[in-house]
Order: structure tokens, then sequence, then C-alpha cells
């Protein structure tokens, strides 16, 4: 018999989440049916969308979220023993699958290449950054992108993909390690925006005729000083607002109608999963192609142990991490 530890929401989050907001729990798993897999999570990721995604659940309900998993038992022919797939199994150390969600790993993985980062660069929050900033913003060569969060998971992909297409990119992160790395990435122009004067003065200071395209992962005032500096038909892609995802106060009012309209900006908010079949795989496949030839460059905030889902999850929304936070099971 197999025992799974499941990390559930104990109580639905009220502000910043707190260690009392979850509960581990375990479950004795039935055999498996023909046609199912058993699951053995070897990596599993803690995203900010989940402090949003949890407001859906029930209390007592398990954290969603993907995992790269291993299959320790089949009775699925497509899915032998030993195969590695990243599975949308929640917080849980093992899992039943009929197979169905279950999305191999691509032929051309290798084996320098980390199977986690089919969590991260190379998958989820790669595929963001890849069509936040292709699609939604449509960039071009020669245009300059702001995007904020840079440092982390989504953010540090954007930069560098803007990079690859010829784009001028400045990039605000929330230390001065951060900022280090996002100039070792290729950034135009990295700053601290905790350290900083005025954010006003130094986003005109790194490109004094606006910005053709900015990449939002925080929201809130941020986005309030960046939306004026946008250029004529500039393209906003709204994909996420960590700023206020932990606010108990009432949000900040948005940014000036006339320089949306006088402008004539274009903002969209988008989620990743609207890109499906071959323009997925395309996607995923240059991603792996530009990892390999070292084009992007990753960092993976590595948390060692299931027990530490919670922990891995508030430091994240708390910034702790460059790159993207991956706990090891």
């Amino acid at each position: 018999m197999v025992h799974a530890k499941s990390w559930t929401l104990k109580k639905h989050f009220e502000g910043s989440p707190t260690h009392s907001n979850f509960e581990l729990k375990t479950v004795e798993l039935p055999s498996l049916k023909n046609g199912e897999v058993l699951l053995e999570a070897l990596f599993l990721t803690v995203d900010p969308y989940m402090r949003v995604a949890a407001k859906r659940l029930k209390e007592g309900d398990m954290m969603m979220g993907q995992q790269v998993a291993r299959v320790v038992e089949s009775k699925n022919s497509a899915f032998p023993a030993g195969t590695v797939v990243v599975a949308s199994s929640g917080w849980t150390s093992h899992s039943i699958s009929d197979g169905k969600d279950l999305e191999k790993l691509s032929a051309e993985w290798p084996d320098t290449v980390p199977v986690s980062l089919a969590l991260g660069t190379i998958g989820m929050t790669g595929l963001t950054a890849y069509f936040g900033l292709l699609d939604i913003c449509g960039v071009k060569g020669g245009e300059t992108v702001m995007v904020n969060a840079a440092a982390g998971a989504v953010g540090s992909v954007v930069g560098q993909i803007a990079k690859l297409k010829g784009c001028k990119v400045v990039g605000a992160a929330g230390s001065d390690e951060k900022v280090a790395y996002l100039k070792k990435l290729g950034y135009d122009v990295a700053f601290n925006y905790k350290t900083i004067k005025s954010l006003e003065e130094t986003l005109k200071k790194a490109s004094p005729d606006g910005y053709d395209c900015y990449f939002d992962n925080v929201g809130g005032e941020f986005s309030n000083i960046v939306i004026p500096q946008m250029k004529k038909f500039g393209r906003i892609a709204i994909c996420g607002a960590i700023s206020t995802y932990n606010s108990t106060r009432p949000l900040p009012p948005g940014p000036p109608p006339e320089n949306i309209i006088y402008q004539q900006l274009r903002m969209e908010g988008f989620i990743v999963n609207r890109w499906q079949g071959d323009v997925r795989q395309k996607a995923l496949k240059d991603l792996l192609t530009w990892v390999i030839e070292g084009k992007i460059q990753y960092h993976e905030y590595i948390i060692e142990g299931f027990e530490n889902m919670p922990a891995a999850f508030m430091g994240m929304l708390k910034g702790d991490n460059l790159g993207k936070t991956i706990v090891k099971a």
C-alpha cells in the first residue's frame, strides 16, 4: 500500500499566508485499475497564481499545482514504469492518474538539462513569458521593453527573449543581488525599486523616449507610474499583480484614463493555457533549444523537502527567490 502525503488548504488566506493556513494529510491510495499509473513527485512548483486560485478551493481541499513526477507503477502501456512526466497533481507526494493529462518530456530533452525546468523555463513560466511577450505584446526588434519582478520565474525569461529579439530591456527587481543577476542576463538597465528615490525619474532616465511594451507582473502603484511613460500604440501584457495579492487594504485607483486613450494603448490580461496544441509545442521546442544553446540562462531557487511546500510558497510571495522556486520532494 502506498501512502500519499498532501498539503491541504486548512483555512482561506486573509492577507499574507501563514503556516496555520495549511495542513499536511496522509491518505492510503487504492490499487491501480487498468489504464492507471502511480506517480511519485520528484519536483513541485509554487507560483503566485496559487494565492489567487486558492480562493476557489474549499477549506480541506488539496492545494493545486504542477509537478515533475516519475511513474513508479503502471497499468498503462503509454506510460511504463520509470517514465518522467509533468502532472497537475497538486501538492502531493504520490498520486494516481489515468494518463489523460500527463505530459512526457520532449524526446530531445538532454541529460544535461535538469528535468525540474519542465516546471519553469521550459514549462509554464517560460511559456507565460514567451506568449506574453511575443503574442500579447508582439515585440519587434528595436523596441524598448519594461519588465517588473524581472528576476522572478517569468520576468527573467521575458527579458532574455526580448534581448534575443533585438529589444532594449529595462528591468526592476527587489534586491541588489537580483539587479546584478539581471545585468549578467544582458538587461540594458536594471534597478532595485526598493532603494531608488523616484520610480518615475528612474524610468525616464532609463528610456527618455518611453516604452513600447510593458510586461507587468506586479500591478498596483508600480503600473500607475509606468503607464504614463508608454509610447503611442504601446502594448501592456498583464501577467500578474503580485503586489496586490496579499493586500487587505482597498486597491489603489488604476492608471489615468487619458494616458490610455490619447496614447492609444492596448492592455490585455492573459493566462498561459490559452495556447495549446502546435503553437504550445513549438514554444516548448524554442525554449528548450535556447536553453541548450545557452541563449537563455536559468536560475532555480530549490527548497529541499516536501514538508517545506508552505514555506517555499510563502517565501516566493515575499520575493525570497532568484529565478524559479522549486521544491525537491
